[in-house]
């Protein structure tokens, strides 16, 4: 006898359900096949729009939707806050103008990938992790991301930093910095840092860290492991003298 609670090895198994949107027909059957070609995922359903895709995760309820953001009639960003409601939500678009990273961000975007940054095998490990609350940005949602944590917003100037170039796979944050992070002084209020002397990457985190986001959370945005972003951790509070995320965040934004 089965016991309920208990899932057999067969609903242990079952495929990760995906819904995947797109007017373009090719990139739908693309997608399609590649996802479905899989024994762990399977397109549960396509649609050309925002309306349909709705449609589609409300009577499927998939794990996860792939969304693009332009598309007739009812496009992405339109549909992405009724979406969110159904089932996460990844961004799977050409479309790379920093507003329109913000503001699926700002909807409820679980991640962003603009299409020519990822390859097919980080596609696939974006949508397995994207179930597990795990977010994914390519090289020009990350570096989106970085800067608004830094005070920036869509229509602010880069000075210090350039637009990564169209790269054929996810690049870490940290490769979208300046060379030297010893004192970036970006995020909005931060003062005298210059004592620090943070790494590159170590910079980045605390940017995070002083975001608010969770170890687990900076791991996946940073494509590093948990243990890693604990072992960064500790060296930058030996570094800011600190012993609690408080402390540090205090210290890096300059409010101590």
């Amino acid at each position: 006898m089965t016991d309920p609670d208990f899932p057999t090895s067969a609903q242990a198994s079952e495929p990760l359900r995906v819904v995947v949107a797109d007017d373009n027909p090719v990139v739908r059957a693309g997608l399609t096949a590649l996802l479905t070609g899989r024994d762990d995922i399977t397109v549960v359903a396509e649609a050309p729009n925002g309306r349909e895709a709705y449609e589609a995760a409300r009577d499927h309820r998939p794990d996860v939707v792939l969304l693009d953001v332009q598309m007739p009639g009812v496009d992405g960003l339109a549909a992405l806050p009724h979406l969110v409601t159904l089932a996460p939500v990844m961004m799977l678009t050409y479309s790379r103008e920093s507003a329109t990273v913000e503001e699926a961000l700002r909807r409820g975007a679980n991640g962003y990938l603009v299409h020519g940054e990822f390859t097919a095998a980080e596609l696939v490990a974006a949508v397995k992790d994207l179930k597990e609350g795990k977010p994914h940005f390519t090289a020009t949602a990350a570096q989106t991301l970085l800067r608004n944590l830094r005070g920036g917003g869509a229509d602010s100037q880069q000075h210090t930093e350039q637009p990564p170039p169209r790269a054929p796979s996810a690049t870490p944050l940290s490769q979208m910095q300046p060379p030297v992070a010893q004192s970036s002084g970006r995020v909005s209020g931060r003062k005298g840092t210059a004592g620090f002397q943070l790494s590159t990457r170590e910079a980045e985190i605390m940017d995070l860290i002083a975001s608010g986001m969770t170890n687990h959370q900076i791991a996946a945005a940073c494509f590093i492991s948990e243990k890693t972003v604990k072992n960064h951790i500790n060296r930058i509070f030996a570094k800011l003298h600190s012993t609690t995320r408080a402390q540090a965040t205090a210290k890096w934004l300059g409010v101590t």
